[in-house]
């Protein structure tokens, strides 16, 4: 295809492409339809929880639900999202005419619906879906797992596969394909925040891989990696798990962070402040994040020295990260702020995501965790980290980028409204669990004492508001791309900077024949 032509006509299109913004494109909606469907198991869960006592569903299915929808939102929705960021916006923000290995992009992607349609089946089979948990912990999740966990365990191999194809295309990008006079130092932080990510998954996506395998090695080869009986150990899948699984709770919010990084400050009209200090703690985050993995083990019985040693480390995350919140604050200082939609979520990002922080860092206090382990405290504070953290940035970006994808505004009301109703309803549900959950209510159970009754009818009628605020979001959008108004002048936001907005509106189909001059 050369250079001056369109996109192909029709399926094939879709189907061949190597452009990285269809690519970008088909992950935003694949997350989406991934969104909504992660959402409706979490409806199931509410609306069960909606008042005590057995109302909708057995618990066996409770427990799938809970499983499904937290692989779903992780693997499905939250990280195909931002994959599909970066495919947009990385080429376009280093001047790059593409990603570098543009087959494998392609290929990245189409592995991803089968992936989710191979671990929905598993609800259809005989026994069910697996009811471990999206941690899935041995020996629940091996000894006593319903047959269809060997289905899900090969999902989650195409998964980390599709995980690992992303992440070396993106560094592949980023190390080779900077426009002449785009230094490191001169990267967009949001560059910046997703070449870190790609490398942490590259890391810790094979551990992953070593941890579904030994599971897979125990239930059909007799093995006993996980299986006391046999000379295993139970709590030595506890640290492998967790050894892919704390880095992949950072590879979910470092994209986030680079993000708002880029929204603050053209809608504060001013440079980011601390562009270095950015830098290197998005980088000390993200060594940390992989000495810390015990800390979600503290009672499994573990020497006081390693609770020790677990507890000082997981608590240092706080000083890179107390970093980066400062710069956000300090770039909106004296800045000239307006409060577009894009800037309302970011800003929703960062009051509910340091709550999320503070809440982390009170889990992080090994005595104290004895007491909030596996109730719903834990609850509450991941999700303050995941959906006001993760997913207010994503949805920040949509509003931010989308016209400059396809040269139309948003209908600005409604996203303001969409923010209003997201946010009440986003609090609404999840501040209550942390009264519950200190209070002694356990995590995964779809029953509970009478004395949580009024926080958990709160928490259910918040998560139906909370949900239904994105079918809002959803109409927005697609309204927007067939009906909006046109955006004419080629930056669509006053204060942003970058070579992104440098590209005519909207993006044309192939960005840069030539690369740019970056002064």
């Amino acid at each position: 295809m050369g250079a001056h032509h369109g996109p192909a006509k029709g399926l094939g299109r879709w189907l061949f492409t190597t452009n990285h913004k269809d690519i970008g494109t088909m992950y935003l909606w694949f997350s989406f339809a991934m969104f909504i469907l992660g959402g409706a198991f979490a409806m199931i869960i509410r609306a069960e929880l909606f008042q005590p006592g057995m109302q909708l569903v057995e618990p066996g299915f409770f427990n799938q639900m809970t499983t499904m929808h937290g692989l779903v939102m992780v693997f499905g929705a939250i990280m195909p999202a931002f994959v599909g960021l970066a495919n947009w916006m990385i080429p376009m923000m280093i001047g790059a005419p593409d990603m570098a290995l543009p087959r494998m992009n392609n290929w990245s992607f189409w592995i991803l619906p089968p992936a989710f349609l191979i671990l929905a089946s598993t609800l259809l089979m005989e026994g069910g879906a697996p009811g471990f948990g999206w941690t899935f912990y041995a020996p629940l999740s091996t000894t006593y797992a319903p047959p269809s966990v060997t289905v899900f365990i090969f999902s989650i191999h195409v998964l980390g596969l599709s995980s690992i194809m992303g992440s070396i295309n993106i560094i592949a990008t980023v190390m080779n394909m900077r426009a002449p006079g785009m230094t490191y130092m001169k990267m967009p932080l949001f560059v910046w925040t997703w070449l870190i990510t790609a490398f942490l998954l590259v890391a810790v996506m094979p551990v992953l891989a070593g941890c579904v395998t030994m599971m897979l090695m125990d239930i059909h080869f007799g093995t006993s990696f996980f299986s006391a009986a046999g000379g295993g150990d139970p709590v030595l899948f506890q640290h492998v798990f967790w050894f892919f699984g704390h880095p992949e709770v950072y590879i979910i919010i470092l994209p986030a962070f680079g993000v708002v990084s880029q929204i603050i400050p053209a809608f504060s009209r001013k440079p980011l402040f601390g562009y270095d200090s950015m830098v290197y703690a998005t980088a000390s985050i993200a060594f940390l994040s992989f000495i810390v993995w015990a800390h979600h083990m503290y009672t499994v019985g573990m020497p006081v020295a390693g609770e020790l040693y677990f507890m000082y480390a997981t608590m240092l995350i706080a000083v890179p990260t107390g970093v980066k919140v400062f710069n956000w604050v300090s770039t909106m200082w004296r800045g000239a702020m307006s409060f577009e939609t894009p800037m309302l979520f970011s800003l929703g990002f960062l009051v509910l995501f340091t709550i999320g922080g503070f809440t982390g860092l009170m889990l992080s206090i090994a005595p104290s965790d004895f007491q909030y382990h596996d109730s719903y405290f834990v609850v509450a504070h991941f999700h303050y980290v995941m959906v006001a953290g993760a997913v207010f940035s994503m949805t920040a970006a949509v509003y931010y980028w989308l016209p400059k994808w396809c040269g139309k505004m948003y209908n600005e009301t409604m996203g303001k409204t969409h923010f209003w109703i997201s946010f009440i309803g986003f609090n609404l549900t999840f501040f209550p669990q942390h009264f519950v959950g200190l209070a002694g209510m356990p995590r995964r159970i779809p029953d509970y004492a009478l004395q949580f009754a009024d926080f958990n009818m709160m928490s259910s009628v918040g998560a139906f508001i909370y949900g239904s605020s994105q079918i809002l979001f959803l109409y927005n959008v697609i309204a927007t791309i067939v009906s909006g108004k046109p955006t004419s002048e080629e930056k669509t936001w006053d204060g942003a900077e970058g070579l992104e907005w440098t590209v005519p509106t909207p993006a044309p189909y192939h960005t840069f024949e030539t690369p740019p001059a970056v002064r």
